[in-house]
């Protein structure tokens, strides 16, 4: 089964959710491929980083979050697990790592436990060099202005709330992929 199989199992309507999702994750994977481009010497997988792209916020449906169409019941900031839980039940596990690791600019489990955030107590933190393109290239697009890339200070701010280790990470991944 491939990334695009693997959204129509679970997004199987042509409807406002999946156009949100596929939107998105597109641009997140076009972003994520621009920096392959841009920085051979980092010897990333395209064709992973691609798929993994696609598939990065596979979980959004299970979440409550009807401004996007979501009308499941978990709070939003799960889907990330949610999405890996699925992806490692498909046989896709690097795919699911990207999954639970691309929230924020992905979150240590101690800022987990001190913010007492509803998600698993363990590191959330991006590791390979694709999981840390794709977590970087989604900081840059929402998926309620899907047409616009955001600033570098617009994507900081979204990431602010997740404390001061995602602003470092963030800001090193701006210095080494752009």
């Amino acid at each position: 089964m491939n990334a695009l199989n693997i959204i129509d199992k679970y997004y199987p309507e042509e409807n406002e959710l999946k156009r949100i999702l596929l939107t998105h994750s597109r641009s997140v994977a076009d972003k994520a491929l621009w920096i392959a481009d841009k920085h051979p010497e980092l010897n990333l997988d395209k064709a992973f980083l691609e798929e993994a792209a696609m598939l990065h916020d596979i979980g959004i449906f299970l979440t409550d979050a009807p401004g996007i169409f979501c009308f499941g019941d978990k709070p939003y900031i799960c889907h990330g697990y949610l999405g890996a839980d699925l992806l490692r039940e498909e046989g896709f596990p690097r795919h699911a790592l990207v999954c639970e690791r691309h929230t924020g600019a992905g979150i240590s489990a101690e800022s987990i436990i001190k913010q007492d955030l509803p998600i698993p107590h363990r590191e959330m933190l991006p590791v390979s060099m694709e999981e840390q393109v794709i977590c970087f290239a989604d900081k840059f697009f929402s998926k309620t202005r899907l047409e616009k890339e955001k600033s570098v200070e617009g994507a900081l701010k979204s990431i602010s709330k997740y404390g001061e280790d995602g602003i470092k990470r963030f800001n090193t991944w701006c210095e080494r992929f752009l």
